[in-house]
């Protein structure tokens, strides 16, 4: 029997008093399974069975939340409560939950429907998603633990939860539902997504990264990725718990920022370099004029002075873009101390490059790449994409002359992420870059699934350490492994 079923069951019983009990189907005589049986006695006993029989039990093996009669409540619930809202109320008061409880109430009470208080207030909580957040998505974005949310469609939804993937319980219940969410995410930040523009980058309030892709591109429906963003931000001391990397490469990190050394953060997609960038970026000095540039503004500086620019696709009409390009030069005119870009894709690569050699030391950026060897070809291509018809040595001195150190971040097969190479840009002997690590990530076996390995100082020390030494800091030799045992 579904919930409304039951629903208008209790309501019979109530109007006539809960004096007559249907019969099952069959002729038989016995009480169906939800009902009590009747008792025997005065007036307090009839009162008793009905007000048990006025409320919405669920039925063996099937919980109230579960079934299609919970969803045409929810559904009826909802529109009764959207109808009865203001219109032009302001969904980001705090002030509209309130309300909305008032009138959930409200109806429940005017439809006669009994629940228990976990499922009212789930019930409630799951409404209040549908108007003022995500829907479903809600739920998975509360769970700390969850850092990525794959939709593969309205009933395929897949999380990665401590580096693993599992598929979520979790479902939409269409594809119309899937969009409507969507484009709670996209427009309030202006951007669009239709079957002219069917695929967009955008951000949730939080900086949690979104990108969405619908049909026809998505012949499986329409496909949301979400890389959480955790709402209280890592620190370097959350990192090293994490063993992503040790204290002794925090202090080295930490030197070659504040000496005004420009760095790239370099890994594959998932590897965590934002999340390090982001890191870096909290060494920066708090009396420095910061500028960021991002595709989608994911970076949380806690600096007093800094600039978010972020770039914008082209509208409707196909006007009005603003590429990352765009904003490295204008940056240029903002008399920035330092500028950070999110992410190197094309290129602004020539242009970031330009900056750090024209007075803007200190920079940071990051680059997919594989190795740091990779990332020196990837920064090539991406200054050849400029348009500009430069000689492969003219682009190779001025990365070489650029860039003095590369991090290379990896996601690791058990799901970690680790800095696995802190590598220094010498300079250029002929045609070629030449390159020195610093430290190096060594792994000793795998068990139960889980990589062992520390990452070690090679023994090296780099040679900008003079200009680390020029802006007040001393590092022992101990942090490159000088005078300490490797083994």
């Amino acid at each position: 029997m579904s919930l409304l079923s039951r629903i208008q069951r209790g309501q019979q019983q109530q109007g006539g008093g809960g004096q007559q009990q249907p019969q099952q189907q069959g002729g038989g005589n016995a009480p169906q399974p939800n009902t009590p049986p009747p008792q025997q006695g005065g007036g307090e006993s009839s009162r008793l069975e009905q007000i048990r029989n006025r409320r919405v039990m669920p039925t063996a093996g099937q919980g109230v939340s579960g079934g299609q009669g919970y969803s045409e409540l929810r559904s009826r619930v909802q529109q009764k409560l959207l109808a009865e809202l203001d219109p032009s109320i302001d969904t980001r008061s705090p002030e509209v939950r309130a309300q909305i409880e008032e009138t959930f109430n409200q109806i429940l009470n005017e439809e006669n429907v009994m629940l228990a208080r976990t499922e009212r207030q789930k019930l409630f909580e799951q409404i209040v998603a549908e108007i003022l957040g995500l829907g479903p998505l809600e739920q998975l974005l509360a769970e700390e633990t969850i850092s990525e949310i794959m939709v593969n469609g309205p009933k395929n939804i897949y999380i990665e939860q401590r580096g693993r993937l599992s598929r979520s319980t979790v479902v939409f219940e269409n594809e119309d539902h899937v969009l409507r969410v969507l484009d709670r995410i996209v427009s309030p930040l202006g951007r669009r997504i239709d079957e002219s523009s069917p695929l967009v980058d955008a951000r949730l309030p939080d900086g949690s990264r979104v990108n969405a892709i619908i049909r026809p591109l998505a012949l499986c429906g329409p496909t949301i990725t979400i890389r959480k963003f955790s709402k209280k931000p890592l620190t370097v001391e959350d990192l090293i718990r994490f063993g992503s990397f040790t204290k002794e490469i925090a202090e080295f990190m930490a030197a070659c920022v504040v000496a005004r050394l420009n760095g790239v953060v370099s890994g594959g997609t998932g590897s965590g370099k934002t999340t390090l960038l982001n890191v870096l970026s909290g060494f920066i000095p708090n009396d420095e004029r910061i500028v960021t540039i991002e595709n989608a503004a994911e970076l949380q500086l806690r600096q007093e002075h800094v600039v978010t620019l972020e770039s914008r696709p082209p509208n409707i009409e196909g006007k009005g873009e603003v590429t990352i390009r765009d904003l490295v030069i204008n940056s240029l005119r903002m008399r920035p101390d330092r500028i950070v870009v999110g992410e190197c894709r094309g290129g602004e690569a020539l242009d970031m490059l330009q900056a750090m050699n024209t007075g803007h030391d200190g920079s940071l950026t990051t680059a997919h790449a594989n190795s740091p060897r990779d990332c020196l070809a990837r920064l090539e291509t991406m200054c050849l994409m400029a348009g500009m018809d430069l000689p492969v040595r003219a682009i190779r001195e001025q990365v070489a002359a650029a860039v003095d150190v590369i991090v290379q971040q990896e996601r690791l097969r058990d799901g970690t992420r680790k800095v696995t190479k802190i590598t220094e840009i010498q300079g250029m002997e002929g045609d070629v870059i030449t390159m020195s690590d610093i430290f190096e990530f060594e792994q000793t076996g795998l068990e139960a699934g889980k990589v062992i390995g520390r990452i070690r100082p090679t023994g090296l020390r780099p040679k900008f350490i003079d200009r680390i030494e020029a802006s007040g800091i001393h590092l022992p030799p101990s942090v490159f492994g000088i005078g300490v045992s490797r083994y």
